[in-house]
């Protein structure tokens, strides 16, 4: 296995490693790598979609997406996510995926299969470089935060692309699955035990232990404070490329500036744990229906 760090503050590209076939060894070599460098690229690896689940099987249990779940599915499949002129891009904001459930994705699997001539980059940030580069004040603060999360806007995106009439039934049962929730603005990453932002995107709604101007002011420099290069890493998708990332420690967003042109990529999430508070002694992480006590 070659490893090339590929940013300043997170991002690695592998290589060496025959994806459709890894050892054990390949898998802890990997696993240890992801956790260092938090985003891992892989360039046309040859995998279908029967060969990616089977690929991120050996680090976790793929997820039933809770959108799938409420339709009925039980086994875990892959998410295809379209872009082009009827469906224009929409993840194009930092994000951490499906924070508006109690325990949200451990990692991502994401491969390239349609890829635009100009545009359709993924970025990433570092959410424990972000936190380390706070001033100790700050941190202390944010440390005693929580924030509630809901699935307001996946569903007004779901309406938008299937139609109102077509999601309704649909919405109901996502709102009665999964009611909003109450994560810890900073967790502890529990393997590294590092500190990082829990950073929802659209999905959170406010910060729980202070007013409604004080969250939105708070919220809005979080967005504006993710937006600092040195915290980035971006990758130029070729078809067949995939990328592993750490949900605990990153936020993403793809790019929209292929808008018209068509992209498609294919995601599996591996199923993840309640965020740890951050403070010391706290044990617990996320509480659905309530704040934190």
């Amino acid at each position: 296995m070659k490893l090339k760090p590929f940013g300043g503050a997170l991002g690695a590209e592998i290589e060496g490693i025959d994806l459709r076939d890894v050892s054990d060894r390949d898998v802890e070599n990997v696993r240890a790598a992801l956790l260092e460098y938090e985003v891992l690229f892989f360039r046309e690896t040859g995998l279908d979609d029967e060969s990616q689940l089977a690929l991120a099987a050996r680090f976790g249990t793929p997820s039933v997406f809770p959108l799938a779940r409420a339709m009925g599915k039980t086994e875990p499949d892959l998410q295809v996510i379209r872009d082009g002129p009827e469906s224009p891009p929409a993840t194009d904001y930092w994000h951490t995926d499906v924070t508006w459930t109690a325990q949200p994705p451990r990692a991502a699997f994401l491969r390239a299969t349609v890829v635009p001539k100009q545009g359709g980059d993924t970025m990433w940030a570092s959410t424990t470089a972000a936190y380390d580069a706070l001033s100790a004040p700050m941190r202390a603060f944010l440390d005693g935060l929580s924030v509630r999360h809901d699935n307001t806007n996946f569903i007004a995106g779901m309406a938008e692309k299937i139609g109102e009439e077509a999601a309704r039934s649909v919405a109901e049962k996502l709102r009665a699955n999964y009611p909003p929730v109450v994560h810890p603005l900073v967790r502890t990453h529990p393997e590294t035990g590092r500190r990082a932002l829990l950073f929802g995107g659209h999905f959170m709604r406010a910060v729980e232990e202070l007013t409604s101007y004080e969250s939105d002011a708070l919220l809005a420099f979080l967005w504006c404070y993710l937006d600092r290069p040195h915290f980035h890493a971006r990758w130029q998708w070729a078809p067949g490329d995939l990328a592993i990332w750490d949900q605990y420690s990153t936020v993403h967003r793809g790019l929209s500036d292929h808008v018209s042109q068509e992209r498609e990529v294919r995601r599996c999430l591996i199923d993840g744990e309640r965020p740890l508070f951050s403070t010391a002694g706290a044990t617990q992480a996320s509480i659905s229906g309530g704040a934190r006590p």
